[in-house]
């Protein structure tokens, strides 16, 4: 047969240059046909039937007589020579005739759906393999007249259009196909081995004719939504919430392994989000009302971060999990702080609630911004639903932690242990509750030499200062000056008594601490008679001092004073370290061998029970220096009273602590009333102080205001009484016109 092809080049010049420069250069003209070749009348039916029986070879799986070769050459001749359109329809009638028969292979009946998939994965297979043959012989088609007619499917694409067209597409194969894959899937989601392979082809295949969504992804929804709303009902009510959070990982997980192994990636919103509505959207409150709380009393971390992370998955579902969050910490946390019984550990049970509730929003909650301040706020709910007393104990709290004694932490453990609890104190709304208690404390640390570190000391005031500002502890920081000053007082005064040897004083180191009156806690003045030799050093320290700040006047306070007593007994000489009351009781043994309760009642001239007090500290505790008669704990009327020669101790200096007492109802209140004394002053400096810059206010506005301007809790009942006692006062008027506007009295 001649070669019909045309040449694409015009003219084709070679210049072939000889290594000897004596032959001369040719050249090589090429040139194209004057005329096309003609082809026989019956070439295309003999090139087709050729072309067909190959096709029909391929179907069948039975040998092609011609090689591939030439038959690539024939039908790029055909195009060639403007056949392609006859040929392309031919190929799609020759095709079509294959695909119509094999749809007889699958209206067998047979129940066994696995069988019935695996014959459609088969033919299903084959068709691909055969149409990438076919499409192999006509790739010069494919490529020529198929990409020049846009509205031409390519050979693959026709194939596949045939397929889903004639047997896909037939109500009974799709059904059958969809249910046995429907079937397969269920299998394994009930925990069955099924073959991932045949799932995989089938569900590729239903994607690559395009009928994925609408054939198989509508019905395997609904299958999906059926099985875990079922499932999602019966295991909340049978497991711990903690078991049914690892099912739904579980079962999420699973659904994504699904996803990558044979379900098409489309599905996967579609899919996640039913199994989510149906595992948790539809039992978030249940979860949390069943499982929260034992989870949060347990601190069971894992269990909480799996929930939180489930919870995020569904709309919502934070904001439930933050709100019941929210009312767990309010509810836990009043039982610690409403209980009575709880007053001695509710500052420790609240440092270690604050730290275990940080730990859950840092931990298991991400550190969401919106969790931590939940927790703020329920703590600051909780903390001011007693009033005073928390801001009382807190106080308690950090004089026992500052107090000498206390070996439990080293100065880095007390330093976070002050940080965590001014956590606490920004939540307390009477921090001036607080302010009282904690000066008293501070008073009796700093007098009685019980502070453990003044750098201590110093960092909690500073904490103090930067939180609540310098107002807040001004007196605070007045009496550590007094203290200083105090030293500085004493070396002169020490100094002033060598200067003037001719005073005949007895042999005593006195320590003197000058207090300002306006900085440390008001104390009741106690008049009692004190030994000779003190009233003597009180004396010339009197004249001392008041010479120095002439216009000042001295009060002297003995409860807080404090003694170390030369003593002599039978086993040795010992030093006592006592109160100025222990002193004072002690020292009458100097002169008397035997004293009756009354006795050392007229000679101290102490108050009824701070003489009992005393006298059970040095009788009754666990240094008896004194011998009691009759033996008793208690101290009666008719006691007798001597000293214990027989005294003995391993230690040389031994310290008698005081009786305790409890601070007594009169005491809380004469605080808790000095604190109620201080909030009338700041309303009604705070009204004034508005009123003198508004000039004149409605009711409403001056409330508003003061509630913006107060820093402690303060109730509008008492807020009126003090514009009420204002009024009285001449400070402000109610309008002639206008009862409920006020103007200011200048």
């Amino acid at each position: 047969m001649a070669d019909t092809r045309r040449s694409n080049v015009s003219a084709l010049n070679l210049s072939l240059n000889s290594s000897l420069k004596s032959n001369p250069t040719k050249k090589l003209v090429v040139k194209n046909l004057k005329t096309k070749p003609s082809i026989p009348d019956n070439y295309q039916d003999q090139t087709w039937e050729k072309l067909r029986e190959a096709v029909i070879a391929i179907q069948t799986s039975t040998a092609i007589q011609y090689t591939m070769e030439t038959l690539y050459q024939a039908v790029e001749n055909m195009c060639n020579y403007n056949l392609a359109a006859a040929l392309y329809n031919k190929l799609i009638e020759l095709s079509e005739t294959h695909v119509k028969k094999l749809l007889l292979n699958f209206t067998e009946v047979t129940n066994d759906k696995i069988i019935f998939l695996k014959k459609v994965n088969q033919h299903w297979s084959s068709h691909c393999e055969q149409m990438l043959m076919i499409r192999s012989i006509f790739l010069y088609l494919d490529r020529t007249y198929v990409l020049q007619n846009p509205n031409v499917n390519s050979i693959w694409d026709m194939g596949l259009n045939l397929f889903r067209h004639h047997i896909m597409l037939n109500t009974n194969v799709q059904n059958r196909a969809v249910d046995g894959l429907l079937l397969l899937i269920e299998k394994e989601r009930q925990g069955d081995m099924v073959d991932k392979t045949l799932l995989k082809s089938l569900l590729r295949m239903l994607s690559d004719l395009k009928i994925y969504q609408d054939a198989f992804e509508g019905k395997f929804l609904q299958a999906t939504e059926r099985l875990y709303a079922t499932e999602g009902s019966r295991l909340m009510n049978e497991l711990e919430v903690s078991e049914y959070l690892y099912h739904v990982e579980k079962r999420l997980s699973e659904e994504n392994e699904r996803l990558i192994h044979y379900l098409d990636a489309s599905t996967k919103w579609s899919l996640i989000h039913t199994v989510e509505k149906q595992l948790i959207s539809e039992h978030v409150s249940t979860i949390l009302q069943k499982g929260l709380e034992q989870l949060l009393n347990e601190n069971r971390l894992d269990d909480l971060k799996l929930m939180y992370n489930l919870l995020t998955r569904v709309k919502k579902g934070l904001t439930e999990l933050c709100i019941n969050f929210n009312g767990y910490i309010k509810k836990y946390g009043r039982t610690i702080v409403i209980d009575p019984e709880k007053d001695k550990t509710m500052v420790q049970e609240l440092l270690d609630f604050k730290d275990k509730m940080d730990i859950i929003v840092k931990q298991c909650f991400q550190g969401n911004e919106k969790f931590g301040n939940s927790l703020k706020e329920a703590f600051e709910h909780f903390v001011n639903q007693r009033t005073n007393k928390p801001a009382e104990l807190i106080a308690k709290f950090v004089d026992s932690k500052l107090k000498v004694g206390n070996k439990e932490s080293t100065e880095e453990e007390l330093e976070k242990l002050l940080d965590k609890i001014m956590v606490l104190f920004r939540f307390i709304h009477g921090k001036d509750v607080f302010e009282a208690f904690y000066k008293k404390d501070l008073a009796k640390r700093l007098l009685l030499g019980k502070s453990a570190s003044v750098d201590a000391e110093k960092s909690m005031l500073s904490k103090l200062k930067q939180e609540c500002g310098g107002g807040f502890t001004s007196k605070l920081e007045g009496m550590f000056k007094d203290m200083e000053i105090s030293k500085d007082i004493n070396v002169a005064y020490k100094q002033y008594l060598a200067h003037f040897k001719d005073i005949q004083l007895s042999v005593i180191d006195m320590t003197v601490n000058i207090l300002t009156m306006g900085h440390w806690p008001t104390y009741t003045v106690t008049e009692v008679a004190m030994p000779n030799e003190i009233i003597e050093y009180q004396e010339h320290f009197n004249k001392f001092y008041l010479a120095k700040h002439n216009g000042r006047k001295l009060q002297w306070q003995p409860t807080l004073g404090h003694c170390v007593l030369r003593s002599q007994f039978k086993q040795g000489n010992k030093e006592l370290q006592v109160s100025l009351f222990q002193a004072m009781v002690l020292l009458l043994f100097n002169e008397y061998q035997l004293l009756h309760f009354k006795e050392v009642k007229t000679m101290t001239n102490m108050e009824d029970i701070e003489l009992r007090r005393t006298l059970q500290s040095l009788a009754c505790g666990k240094a008896r220096v004194l011998i009691k008669s009759p033996k008793g704990r208690d101290i009666g009327d008719d006691d007798q009273f001597s000293i214990n020669n027989d005294f003995s101790n391993k230690l040389y200096r031994i310290k008698i602590n005081q009786v305790q007492m409890k601070e007594t109802n009169e005491e809380q209140k004469a605080t808790e009333e000095r604190v109620y004394q201080d909030r009338q002053y700041q309303m009604d400096a705070a009204i004034v102080r508005i009123m003198k810059m508004r000039k004149s206010l409605m009711h409403n506005l001056l409330i508003s205001e003061l509630f913006n301007q107060l820093k402690f809790p303060a109730k509008p009942a008492d807020l009126k009484k003090r514009i009420e006692s204002l009024i009285d006062r001449d400070y402000m008027e109610r309008d002639k016109d206008n009862p409920n506007q006020y103007n200011y009295i200048a």
